[in-house]
């Protein structure tokens, strides 16, 4: 069990970073905005790298 009560936070706040990304993907998408789509993906390549990296155990989150 991870104990990084911040580190929880931070990936919650990286889910929600990438679900805000697949809103903005798909609405340049829909409304033919090249730029708004690619920042979209990038969100959520940010979000979902961020959420791997504070979920991962660290030697220290030992029980």
């Amino acid at each position: 069990m991870i104990r990084g009560e911040g580190r929880i936070v931070a990936a919650l706040g990286a889910v929600f970073v990438s679900l805000g990304g697949i809103h903005a993907a798909l609405r340049g998408l829909l409304f033919d905005e090249t730029a708004v789509m690619y920042y979209g993906v990038l969100a959520i390549l940010i979000g979902a790298a961020s959420f791997v990296v504070m979920l991962t155990p660290l030697p220290s989150d030992e029980p």
